[in-house]
């Protein structure tokens, strides 16, 4: 299992490495899981796609100026979960967004965000939950590594310079929420 300390690293190394992991939900006597596929890097206030972009602090962003290796979870477009990992120190409020899974026994589509949370039981009760057992964590099983592919990321609008940045990581899966482009980026 990764412990806090993988968590409190720079945030785009963490999302690098957190390709190829396991994620586990325990839930309702059920154990379900998936292997992380895609992840994207969200660099704090800097960073105009960013909850924390230009220091904003509210209710729903708050996870993540606490401590890493928590999960901070928000509601969007009044449909869908959306899992994120907090990275860095407390009071540095970064994350990497969960974008999809190559989906475990008994586990449906996981190529979206929305849809990672619907096929693992994710919703806001588990925001701020330490990623440990039994509820929620990352176990690295040391599968083999594939080719990763760094992209500009998902639906995030313009948001000027940090439109193009290649904050998206991904192995090439059928499972991803978008199928990579000719002349992906290589990592």
């Amino acid at each position: 299992m990764l412990g806090s300390e993988f968590f409190d690293r720079d945030t785009v190394l963490v999302a690098r490495e957190l390709l190829g992991k396991v994620l586990v939900r325990e839930a309702g006597g059920k154990r379900l899981w998936g292997r992380l596929v895609e992840v994207e890097a969200y660099l704090g206030p800097d960073d105009l796609a960013a909850h924390s972009s230009g220091g904003r602090r509210s209710p729903r962003n708050e996870v993540m100026y606490g401590a890493p290796g928590h999960a901070y979870v928000y509601f969007t477009y009044g449909m869908h979960h959306c899992l994120n990992f907090v990275t860095q120190p407390v009071g540095v409020p970064q994350a990497v967004l969960v974008r999809a899974l190559e989906p475990g026994p008994g586990v449906g589509r996981c190529g979206g965000p929305g849809l990672v949370c619907r096929a693992l039981g994710i919703d806001r009760t588990i925001n701020g939950v330490a990623l440990v057992p039994p509820e929620l964590y990352v176990v690295d099983d040391h599968a083999p590594g594939r080719h990763e592919f760094a992209t500009p990321r998902v639906g995030i609008g313009d948001q000027g310079e940090w439109t193009d940045r290649a904050l998206r990581f991904c192995w090439d899966s059928p499972d991803l929420s978008r199928p990579l482009k000719r002349g992906s980026e290589s990592g």
